[in-house]
């Protein structure tokens, strides 16, 4: 197998076209995702027209991108104690308008924090550093939180007197604790061939706490506080014989790619690996036709008798190198238009080290097995018009009509999950947040599979199409 392997290799690499064509989808890939960025330009205008700064949102403490905006009612707690309140309910409010108790490590954005709310249409929830949520019971209007050592514990009640634990957290030292309210944007999304476009703007949300009872180690008086620089808003509190009317604005949240934002995701740099993708197609599709086509498939047969290894040695060859060209593109892509984007005022969302090396070699995968498809099928159909056809159709058009909005999200989901462009899942960086409302879609970076799961679907086809290719060509007169 090992010389039948160096005899394919040596064809691949004696035939300059072929070489061309592979080296082509590299930078096939890194200009077209640097187009998106250079055509554009992020700005923003105050509210009599003069410049404005374009600021980096914080990160939480998993290094997430968040929004961490509220009206905050907070004294500081220095050692143990409790926060206890009766919170007034948000009618008409923002689904995702919240309103409770919270301890924060800081009034920085982005710093730690627990906190237990009612939301204005998801019920009672625990939530701390962003990204975390519990759901609690229904019915509940008393929450709170108590600090132990390093532990604080969320707990909700209907009644001020039987209590149920939603969980615990840590978080230690000193910190700033209180009452806040926040009410995210209410965004309108519509849709229309080829696009998807947003509308909205600010919210105000209004809450009353009552039943206030503190515990523990309390330092200052309660004081108010924008936290996240939201300036120049209704916002405020009012105290009148130990009830708080609080109206606040923003949101605490992951930042997740939607429409009408400025931030970037990995795989917006990766937007032109469907051009590479298609350049290595055409070249694996070339490699097997082009032996039908001008019969040297017969003299290749003939030094090769067992027609399976003649396959598998030409699907480890083209899916090696083309899992080479894919490393690359992503690797040059990645650095190169996440630069321009910054440039041009945008800012990247970040990821793990680790997520953009899954990303990177996730490419090169999808390069190697969409490689081996083409092989698969180029064998069966020995046509290499019908082939490139076949697997453009199969794997490239189902991901350009769900990343360009040009279907409905129905189709749009099932495309992706039942066809070979399903394996785009690879690229996705950003989780689905429940606590987040946000469009879910491919055109975002969302697939409906995880990446393992999308990649498998590819693998899928192209097992199957090998078996049957290899089953084809040994019973084939060729």
């Amino acid at each position: 197998m090992r010389h039948l392997i160096h005899a394919e290799w040596t064809k691949f690499r004696t035939v300059r076209g072929w070489v061309i064509g592979m080296l082509v989808a590299v930078p096939l890939t890194v200009l077209i995702g640097l187009l998106g960025p250079a055509g554009s330009q992020v700005s923003c205008s105050g509210p009599n027209g003069q410049a404005c700064e374009l600021h980096t949102p914080p990160t939480g403490p998993g290094g997430t991108a968040v929004n961490d905006s509220f009206y905050f009612v907070h004294r500081t707690l220095t050692g143990d104690g409790s926060i206890t309140a009766r919170v007034g309910g948000l009618a008409g409010a923002e689904p995702w308008a919240k309103a409770g108790v919270i301890l924060k490590q800081s009034t920085e954005a982005g710093s730690p924090y627990v906190s237990v709310l009612r939301t204005g249409g998801h019920g009672v929830r625990l939530q701390h550093d962003f990204t975390e949520d519990v759901a609690g019971p229904s019915g509940v209007s008393w929450v709170r939180l108590t600090r132990t050592g390093n532990t604080v514990a969320g707990e909700v009640s209907p009644d001020g007197e039987r209590w149920s634990r939603l969980g615990s957290v840590e978080l230690g030292g000193a910190v700033e604790a209180g009452m806040f309210v926040t009410s995210p944007e209410h965004v309108e999304v519509s849709r229309s061939f080829g696009s998807m476009d947003a509308s909205g703007g600010p919210t105000i949300a209004t809450a009353t706490f009552d039943d206030v009872r503190l515990t523990g180690d309390w330092s200052a008086q309660w004081r108010g506080a924008n936290i996240g620089g939201l300036e120049g808003m209704d916002t405020g509190f009012v105290e009148d014989d130990g009830r708080f009317t609080v109206r606040g604005t923003g949101d605490i949240a992951p930042i997740v790619p939607s429409p009408g934002a400025r931030g970037k995701t990995v795989e917006d740099a990766l937007v032109g690996v469907f051009a590479g993708l298609i350049a290595v197609l055409v070249v694996a599709t070339m490699f097997v036709t082009a032996e039908h086509r001008r019969g040297l498939i017969r003299t290749s047969l003939t030094a090769s008798p067992r027609r399976g290894r003649l396959l598998a040695a030409k699907s480890i060859v083209v899916g090696g190198v083309s899992f080479v060209v894919g490393v690359v593109s992503a690797v040059l892509a990645i650095p190169l238009v996440g630069a321009l984007e910054e440039a041009k005022g945008m800012f990247v969302y970040p990821v793990s080290t680790w997520t953009e090396i899954r990303v990177v070699l996730g490419t090169g995968a999808l390069f190697a097995v969409a490689a081996v498809l083409a092989v698969a099928v180029g064998s069966l159909l020995r046509r290499g018009a019908g082939t490139v056809t076949a697997v453009i159709v199969g794997i490239v058009l189902p991901y350009l009509l769900t990343v360009a909005s040009v279907l409905p999200p129905g189709p749009t989901e099932w495309l992706t999950r039942l066809t070979p462009a399903a394996a785009f899942a690879v690229q996705q960086t950003t989780p689905e947040y429940p606590q987040v409302a946000a469009s879910y879609v491919p055109a975002y970076g969302y697939f409906p599979l995880s990446p393992v799961g999308g990649f498998a679907v590819l693998c899928a086809y192209a097992v199957v199409a090998a078996g049957f290719a290899a089953y084809v060509l040994r019973r084939r007169d060729v």
